[in-house]
C-alpha cells in the first residue's frame, strides 16, 4: 500500500494548484484523475476555455467546422500541458484511475474495466471531482441519437441547421448565442415564465430582445414530453407542440459528482447532493476537504482557485482564509452581448432593507459603442443611500467581463461609488463609463 501526504481526487483547478504547491513543499502527492480528457479540469476541457473559444470565433463570423477545431486545438494544447505540469514534478504521482474510498484514509483505484488495481493512504485528502450534467427522465431521451449535454454539442463536426435547446439557465442561454452566431435556427424551451429570475428584470428584458433579434426563439411555459429519431433528426414533442431538430442539448443543470463510496466514509451530503463542508472547506472528517464544484455553491473556475488558497491556508499557513472573507463573487454569462454581475439588484437590495440610490446607463450612451459598432445593452449600479457603498451592479454590454472585476474589488475594498465615479479612465473606453454610471 503507498502512503502519502495528501490524496487529490480529481484534476481541476483548485486540486491541481494544490498539488502543486504541495510539491514544491517537499510533500508527497497523489492525483487520481479517471479520464486522461480530463487533465486540467473542467474548465480547460469541457468548461470555460472550449466554450468561450466557440463564443470568441462565432462572434467574429468564423465558420463552425474550423471553429470546433480550432476549439479542439486549444483543448489538446491545455490539456497536455496540464498533465506535465504535475507528472514532471518529482513528488506528484498520477493514477489514471476511478477512486473509491475504503475508509477515512484509504481509496481503492480501479482501471476502466472495474478491476481493482491497488489501494493508496492519505494524511490529507482533498476531493476536487467536480459536477455532471443533470440528465432528466424524458421519454426517448435514452434512446435519441440526437441528444448532446454541454460536452457533446462541441464535440459535434457537423453543424446543425437547427438545434433545440432543453432548458433556460446560464449554460443553455450561452450556447444558444454561441450556435445562433454560425447561422443554426435555435429554440429555447422553458419551463419557467421568464429566462434569468435572479437578474435585473429590466436587463433580462432587453436580453430578450438581443436573443429575438439572433433568431432564437425561447418558448415560455413548456414541458418536454418525447424525443422521437426520424430521417431528418428528431422531433421533440412538447405541451405546446412538436419541435424539430438536427441537434438537442439537454441543459437543465449540474450535480456533484460524488461517485466515491462515500458511505465507507464518515464524509456526509448536503440536501442537493453536494459534499457538506465548513467555512474552512473541511468535510465532518477533518483531514478531508472539498474543492470547487462537488461542494456546491457557485460553480466556477475561479471559486475552485479561491477553495485552493484556502485550503493551502489550511495545511500550510495561518488557516485565517475562509469562504466566508474571500468578498464578493463576480460571475459572466457569455451571450452576445455578455452579461457580468456582482453583489445584489436594485430589487433584492430592497428585499433586505436596504434604502438604495441607483443608476442605469445604456451602451448607446457609452463613446466607446461607435467604434465597437455595437449599440446593445444597458448598465446598472446599486449603492447603500446611506453609506454611499457600493451594493452591486449588472453589466450587459461588449467588455462587461473585464469590466465588473472593478466593481468587484471596490465592493470589497469598502470603496464609495464617488471614488468609482471621480476616477480618471482612459479613452475611448468601456470603462470610462463608470463616470456617469457611478454618478448616482
Amino acid at each position: 500500500m503507498n502512503n502519502f501526504d495528501l490524496i487529490i481526487i480529481g484534476f481541476g483547478k483548485g486540486g491541481k494548484t494544490l498539488a502543486k504547491y504541495a510539491a514544491t513543499q517537499g510533500q508527497s502527492v497523489a492525483v487520481v484523475e479517471q479520464s486522461q480528457k480530463m487533465y486540467g479540469g473542467t474548465c480547460i476541457n469541457i468548461g470555460c476555455i472550449p466554450s468561450k473559444t466557440l463564443v470568441h470565433d462565432g462572434v467574429l463570423g468564423k465558420q463552425f467546422s474550423d471553429a470546433i477545431q480550432r476549439k479542439f486545438n486549444v483543448v489538446s494544447a491545455l490539456n497536455s500541458k496540464n498533465y506535465h505540469n504535475l507528472a514532471d514534478e518529482e513528488n506528484i504521482t498520477i493514477f489514471d484511475n476511478k477512486a473509491q474510498f475504503v475508509s477515512n484514509n484509504e481509496i481503492a483505484l480501479y482501471d476502466k474495466d472495474g478491476n481493482h488495481q491497488q489501494t493508496i493512504i492519505g494524511d490529507h485528502i482533498v476531493i476536487n471531482t467536480g459536477a455532471t450534467p443533470v440528465i432528466p427522465q424524458i421519454k426517448g431521451i435514452e434512446s435519441s441519437q440526437h441528444i448532446y449535454d454541454s460536452t457533446g454539442i462541441m464535440n459535434l463536426t457537423k453543424q446543425p441547421e437547427q438545434l433545440v435547446i432543453i432548458g433556460a439557465g446560464y449554460i443553455a442561454l450561452e450556447f444558444a448565442s454561441i450556435i445562433a452566431n454560425f447561422g443554426t435556427q435555435v429554440t429555447v424551451l422553458n419551463r419557467h415564465e421568464s429566462i434569468l429570475p435572479n437578474e435585473d428584470a429590466e436587463i433580462v428584458q432587453a436580453i430578450e430582445v438581443d436573443l429575438d433579434d439572433n433568431w432564437i426563439n425561447i418558448v415560455h411555459n413548456v414541458e418536454t414530453t418525447n424525443f422521437t429519431d426520424n430521417d431528418q433528426g428528431v422531433t421533440v414533442s412538447t405541451t405546446k407542440g412538436d419541435f424539430h431538430a438536427d441537434a438537442v442539448l439537454v441543459a437543465t443543470g449540474r450535480q456533484p459528482n460524488t461517485d466515491l463510496n462515500l458511505e465507507q466514509t464518515d464524509v456526509q451530503l448536503g440536501s442537493h447532493g453536494e459534499i457538506k463542508v465548513n467555512e474552512h472547506l473541511r468535510t465532518d472528517v477533518p483531514h478531508i476537504f472539498a474543492l470547487g464544484d462537488v461542494k456546491g455553491g457557485p460553480q466556477f473556475t475561479y471559486v475552485s482557485l479561491d477553495d485552493f488558497r484556502i485550503v493551502r491556508d489550511q495545511l500550510f499557513d495561518t488557516g485565517k482564509r475562509t469562504t466566508d472573507n474571500r468578498g464578493a463573487i463576480p460571475y459572466t454569462m457569455f451571450i452576445d452581448p455578455p452579461l457580468s454581475r456582482v453583489g445584489l439588484t436594485a430589487e433584492q437590495a430592497r428585499e433586505q432593507g436596504y434604502e438604495i440610490l441607483e443608476n442605469r446607463l445604456p451602451v448607446k450612451a457609452i463613446p466607446r459603442h461607435k467604434i465597437n459598432n455595437d449599440a446593445r445593452g444597458l448598465f446598472k449600479v446599486v449603492a447603500n443611500k446611506e453609506t454611499g457603498h457600493i451594493l452591486g451592479a449588472s453589466l450587459y454590454g461588449l467588455q462587461s467581463e473585464e469590466l465588473i472585476n472593478m466593481v468587484k474589488l471596490a465592493i470589497d475594498q469598502n470603496l464609495t461609488y464617488d471614488v468609482l465615479r471621480d476616477n480618471i479612465y482612459t479613452h475611448p473606453t468601456m470603462i470610462e463609463s463608470f463616470n456617469d454610471l457611478f454618478n448616482l
